[in-house]
């Protein structure tokens, strides 16, 4: 039986994948989290892999994402997201099990207007982008046989991300302001949960860096209106420019991702964000 393990499975993706797990019940799953594995303990990862030998796959959710604060834990940021990743493809070489890595949108700096290709040069404008990164070169200098997912706006049921906060904010505001000229696409982590596991599932060897979001192309003021009319919350929704609504941290102006490369890798059908948006809010 194949054996995958999930880093980080206590995040919003690691949830997703519990989900789905059930349907994939030819596969056998470990799901960790820091306290059952400290991606940023070398030892310790070299040691958790010895124990649970083989490991097929490894899917590292195991992120810190918390993108304002990196700004000033830039040495935290940059021991999850870069020493990590680090470490687990260190293990991964050793024992010849397969890593599949997140990344993200923010290791570019938004300045292109078309959808940034996997070829385009990454020149993060964060701590958390350039932690990100660093992670993703980390992992490239150490393996050949991996996957690296760059993934953008990621949201689901669990965890902390834009959606919850909207419906959040929505139980005690009448009127929100949100930002309309940071373009991008909101990603159902529960749809990027079903790549990962179409990628173990088909035995893919195309390995490489591969770019996954939903289709089309929103800014948040579009992600925040789409979100209270599919919920039916009677919210005014005020778009406003970045300069009004100042945060430590920069933000790529626009981040759209160009999927063409894992589409023609997966043979793979793309929801749009609003149908799957609509999807998770109605479950």
């Amino acid at each position: 039986m194949i054996k995958v393990l999930v880093t980080g499975a206590n995040g919003q993706l690691g949830h997703c994948i519990k989900d789905i797990q059930k349907k994939n019940s030819h596969l056998s799953f470990v799901f960790t989290d820091h306290k059952e594995l400290d991606i940023c303990d070398e030892q310790s990862v070299n040691q958790f892999f010895k124990e649970q030998e083989p490991i097929h796959y490894c899917v590292n959710c195991a992120a810190y994402t918390a993108v304002d604060k990196a700004e000033e834990e830039e040495e935290l940021a940059f021991k999850v997201n870069a020493e990590g990743p680090k470490n687990l493809a260190i293990a991964c070489k050793e024992h010849g099990t397969v890593l599949i890595h997140i990344s993200t949108d923010f290791v570019f700096d938004g300045k292109k207007s078309t959808p940034y290709l996997e070829t385009d040069e990454p020149n993060p404008i964060s701590v958390y982008g350039a932690s990100k990164l660093q992670g993703e070169i980390e992992v490239q200098n150490l393996l050949k046989e991996c996957f690296i997912i760059r993934t953008s706006w990621l949201y689901s049921e669990y965890g902390n991300n834009f959606m919850k906060t909207m419906l959040r904010l929505a139980e005690t505001r009448d009127e929100i302001s949100v930002v309309s000229d940071q373009i991008g696409t909101p990603t159902y982590a529960g749809d990027l949960a079903e790549v990962i596991l179409q990628i173990i599932n088909s035995d893919n060897k195309n390995f490489g860096l591969f770019h996954y979001s939903n289709e089309g192309v929103a800014n948040w003021y579009d992600f925040a209106v789409a979100i209270f009319d599919i919920h039916n919350n009677a919210v005014k929704v005020n778009a406003i420019k970045t300069e009004a609504y100042p945060t430590p941290a920069k933000r790529p102006v626009f981040s759209v991702l160009d999927k063409s490369k894992i589409k023609n890798n997966l043979i793979l059908e793309i929801p749009h964000w609003f149908e799957s948006l609509n999807k998770t809010l109605r479950l």
